[in-house]
């Protein structure tokens, strides 16, 4: 399954734990060449040696994806390595406090919005231009079901900037439509992850609840994710440009 992604190089920020993690051990049994990267090397590293062990192949790469230098060096870093960029997964991000809108800290605002909306964008930034060069590419970005809707509790930082990267994607999709760049939205529901674990601490009972509401009766994976966006990014998403999928058991369909 998803032979045509043997061969192919794939960059994947916030590859060090969750979703990006699963994703990038996905993506190196396919055959793909895959570059890691995370702020925490250690973790990003633990990826690297996990997809080697297992036969695959695979380099990391720092990156803090809210600094532009650092962006455009993991993308050059990328292309120096494999020789050429197919797919990439902008995944790296992070939750940020709840809180009502108004008792928002704004450095915390401003971290959250730099992180999430401006290192895809970054991403995207580096990343296009060599795709342009090929004339092909696929690209995914970490949206989630609080870019489609809000609710109380997510935090308005959060809910903004998952509306941006919702956005963000369908502008980039018309815009590259026809040099052969794909560029699509993952928007996973409530997956079981370090992330949401830690939402689960700051708020007890939150995995009970969110079961409770969704109609699979259950949270998502990181592994359910990880082979939606190697479906997006393969010859079988050719036609689909410009969507963002949920990932979330039905969650939305209520």
């Amino acid at each position: 399954m998803y032979d045509d992604l043997r061969g192919k190089s794939i960059v994947i920020t916030g590859a060090g734990a969750g979703i990006g993690r699963s994703t990038a051990l996905a993506f190196g049994r396919t055959g793909a060449r895959v570059m890691a990267s995370d702020v925490d090397r250690e973790r990003g590293e633990a990826t690297v040696a996990a997809i080697t062990q297992a036969g695959g192949q695979a380099r990391f790469h720092p990156c803090d994806v809210s600094v532009s230098a650092d962006v455009e060096a993991l993308m050059a870093a990328t292309v120096d390595a494999y020789g050429k960029l197919d797919c990439a997964y902008n995944n790296a991000g992070i939750e940020g406090p709840g809180g009502l809108t108004h008792l928002y800290d704004e450095a915390l605002w401003h971290k959250v919005i730099a992180v999430n909306l401006i290192g895809v964008w970054l991403c995207m930034k580096y990343e296009i231009p060599y795709m342009l060069r090929q004339g092909s590419g696929a690209i995914v970005n970490a949206g989630s079901i609080a870019g489609l809707v809000s609710s109380i509790g997510n935090g308005s930082a959060y809910t903004a900037s998952k509306h941006g990267i919702v956005g963000l994607t369908k502008v980039a999709a018309l815009e590259y439509a026809k040099e052969g760049i794909r560029v699509n939205a993952i928007c996973p529901g409530v997956i079981q992850t370090t992330m949401t674990e830690r939402m689960e601490n700051r708020t007890p009972g939150y995995f009970e609840r969110i079961t409770a509401m969704n109609p699979t009766g259950r949270v998502g994976t990181p592994e359910e994710v990880a082979e939606a966006v190697l479906w997006l990014c393969s010859n079988a998403a050719s036609f689909v440009t410009g969507h963002a999928m949920t990932v979330d058991g039905g969650y939305l369909a209520q």
